[in-house]
């Protein structure tokens, strides 16, 4: 990997070494709370500013349109700064639109603090990755960065659920927050544990962009991933309904199935941080194909009751897989734009969460039931293998490789 300083410059790289990743890891618990805990109190969020649910809801596209537009400006120009430093101003800012977005008094600025507060997403988790590999042993890189991504998984467990009761019984500005808080945590926690770590030589923003723009892995691997984790998304985002509606179970089961998703999201990332010591890419590319498996066994499984739990679990178990394979591996082929590489992944994985649920939702308008996403997915899924394949061949083919890492 490349260093963005030598290994003295940032020593001593074992003191404190697990607070470090401990401080990076709930900043992701900060924003994998702050992005989905709207979604569980969308009513009440209409309610504060006087529109519709469905208008409210469009407050969680500005928020994702957010992400999608910081991360190349922010991914770009963030290489030439130092990274502490980046950090810190990356997670205030969070802080600082969930307090504009808790006093927001109006539907229109509501939108604009939700779009501001999405900027800084993707960049945090990018340089936050970079930092963790940087701080690893370079064997336990891997590792390292899914430790970081768990604060984003054990928020699907806990910080979306506790939010989603605090905005029930505190009001909806009490949930953004303690998402500031959480933020102003993170911030300290940084600035204590952190060490300072240099921009790497060199690094200009124009350096950044023609690197990665003009690099075919690094566009094979963003679309192969996002497809493949868009399954993910089209089975998630209609549970609800396929639970009473293709299950026949009680609406009662629903958060259940929510958990076995956040449970599954915290074993699969945990698990990519052990298999990517192994092999990045043979991780993503096996994983990919396991999507498609668990696509079709979904389908099957969602008339068999709670069965369908089990299920639920593994796919999430193996989407989390393929997005942490995939955060590694951008990083692994992003060369000299290791900062934008590092951060496009959660752009990538944006466009997935809108595809799978849009791709779902057309399915569904078409007449078929709330499992059929699941085949949906599976589609998805497989577009998703053949262009990793193709990314496999430009790699052994560039390489020299018989196979690849």
């Amino acid at each position: 990997m490349t260093a963005t300083a030598p290994l003295e410059a940032v020593e001593p790289r074992t003191r404190d070494y697990r607070l470090a990743i401990l401080a990076l890891a709930i900043g992701g618990f900060a924003i994998g709370t702050t992005e989905f805990q709207t979604m569980g109190i969308l009513p009440q969020v209409a309610d504060g500013v006087g529109v519709s649910v469905p208008q409210a809801g469009h407050v969680i596209s500005a928020y994702a349109l957010g992400v999608v537009v910081g991360v190349p400006i922010l991914g770009m120009f963030g290489a030439t700064l130092p990274r502490k430093g980046l950090l810190l101003g990356l997670m205030g800012a969070y802080g600082v639109f969930n307090l504009l977005s808790a006093l927001a008094s109006s539907y229109g600025l509501l939108m604009l603090a939700r779009f501001l507060d999405g900027l800084p997403h993707g960049a945090y988790f990018g340089v936050a990755s970079l930092v963790a590999a940087e701080l690893a042993d370079p064997r336990h890189r891997g590792r390292a960065i899914a430790r970081v991504m768990l604060g984003l998984s054990i928020a699907n467990v806990v910080g979306v659920p506790a939010s989603t009761w605090l905005g029930e019984h505190g009001g909806w500005r009490a949930s953004y927050v303690v998402s500031a808080l959480l933020a102003a945590l993170t911030v300290g926690m940084i600035w204590r544990f952190v060490p300072k770590i240099a921009p790497r030589e060199g690094s200009s923003a124009r350096n950044e962009a023609s690197s990665f723009f003009t690099n075919k892995q690094v566009w094979l691997t963003m679309v192969a991933g996002a497809l493949g984790f868009g399954g993910l998304f089209a089975t998630y985002s209609y549970i609800a309904k396929t639970v009473t509606t293709v299950a026949h179970l009680s609406s009662d089961w629903t958060p259940v199935f929510v958990l076995g998703y956040g449970l599954g999201m915290v074993v699969g990332t945990w698990l990519a941080g052990e298999l990517v010591r192994w092999s990045v890419l043979r991780t993503l590319v096996l994983f990919s194909m396991a999507s498609i498996v668990m696509m079709l066994i979904f389908w099957l499984a969602a008339p068999v009751g709670w069965l369908l739990w089990p299920v639920a679990f593994l796919v999430a178990l193996v989407g989390s897989v393929v997005a942490t394979s995939m955060q590694v591996r951008l990083m692994d082929v992003a060369g000299d734009a290791v900062t934008l590489g590092a951060a496009m992944m959660h752009a990538a994985l944006n466009v997935a969460n809108a595809l799978g649920a849009w791709i779902g939702g057309v399915v569904i308008d078409a007449g078929y039931s709330y499992r059929a996403p699941a085949l949906a997915g599976a589609g998805l899924a497989i577009v998703g293998v053949a262009i990793l394949m193709a990314s496999v061949s430009l790699h052994r083919a560039t390489a020299g490789a018989a196979v690849p890492d």
